[in-house]
């Protein structure tokens, strides 16, 4: 393995590393806290160019103000305020404005794996208010660019007349993924933003203030099923981020066999710790995927041009992705 000319081990080869190294990337990309984005090169993002072909830009975040009530039971509505100081001047501020509260992009100090501790083994006394130690401003500063594709879940499923349960939170399978990739004749690059189109926040946002508030007591939300095999299939693919227009990526509750039960009790067995913390992986939550997945409906072609650029607050554990996607 030679990480510094891009050759990186398989997933079977990280969980060969010894002790707390054992399953993670720690050490080998060349900026250590960048994480997998270091998988998109240079050469890329040029490439990534030949996914512009219609001139149609979409805004993937929705308002931040969209998840009042949303699935979490701590983060709330920012609060809107525009002052003026004299006739001729406006100003504004938000309060109470949680940060991963819409759509958003999870930073890698968002999650610490139980049994490790924060990715590339970074002390806990280093993860506070305005320390840059792993902050999303390093996605800010250098944003994350490239080719982006859209896996159509929702699409593939209701052409099988199949729809996805979201009010019963179905667990989705790393087989539903491949299936819908297959179906599309869709190959992935290593470096791609993939995106995992689900119908979920459409679905959410549909809902009357009743049923929002119904399916957020019920803690159920469909999304990915937790397995050892996504997470080895998301690594041997290099993808530098995994997206979805869900609440958590993951499916909620985790599914009675997860195998993150013990490693991530105190996530009680979601897939975070592994991905983040361990892998450096990023996860984009709650992103605005519908009109794009119709608009590549249309066109037959998955692929865009993506930019994600949080915000640049030193030491954020997450942020608004403020992504978009060029076709």
């Amino acid at each position: 393995m030679n990480a510094a000319e891009g050759i990186y081990p398989d997933f079977e080869g990280l969980l060969q590393r010894e002790g707390r190294l054992a399953g993670t990337s720690w050490g080998l990309f060349p900026h250590q806290s960048r994480g997998t984005p270091s998988f998109i090169t240079p050469q890329g993002v040029l490439d990534a160019r030949q996914c512009i072909r219609t001139g149609t830009v979409f805004g993937l975040d929705y308002p931040a103000d969209a998840f009042d009530p949303g699935m979490s039971l701590k983060r709330g509505a920012p609060r809107h305020t525009i002052y003026s100081s004299h006739p001729a001047h406006r100003d504004d501020y938000l309060d109470g404005y949680y940060l991963q509260g819409s759509t958003q992009i999870d930073g890698l100090r968002h999650r610490r794996a139980d049994d490790v501790g924060f990715y590339n083994g970074t002390p806990d006394d280093r993860i506070t208010e305005g320390t840059p130690d792993l902050g999303i401003q390093e996605w800010a500063e250098n944003p994350i660019t490239g080719r982006g594709v859209l896996v159509d879940l929702e699409g593939h499923r209701d052409e099988a007349g199949e729809p996805i349960d979201h009010a019963g939170g179905e667990p989705l399978t790393l087989d539903l993924v491949e299936s819908a990739l297959k179906a599309r004749s869709l190959s992935t690059q290593p470096g791609d933003i993939l995106m995992l189109h689900t119908g979920w926040c459409e679905w959410f946002l549909g809902l009357s203030a009743e049923d929002k508030q119904r399916i957020r007591q019920s803690r159920k939300a469909s999304g990915m099923a937790q397995s050892r095999e996504f997470a080895a299939w998301a690594w041997d693919n290099r993808f530098a981020v995994l997206a979805a227009d869900n609440f958590a990526l993951e499916c909620l509750p985790a599914v009675p066999d997860s195998p993150y039960r013990h490693s991530a009790a105190n996530d009680n067995g979601m897939m975070h710790q592994q991905l983040l913390a361990k892998l450096g992986l990023p996860l984009g939550e709650l992103w605005k995927l519908g009109p794009l997945a119709r608009h590549m409906r249309s066109t037959g072609r998955w692929d865009a041009f993506i930019t994600i650029k949080p915000l640049n607050i030193t030491g954020g554990t997450g942020s608004p992705a403020n992504a978009t996607a060029i076709t």
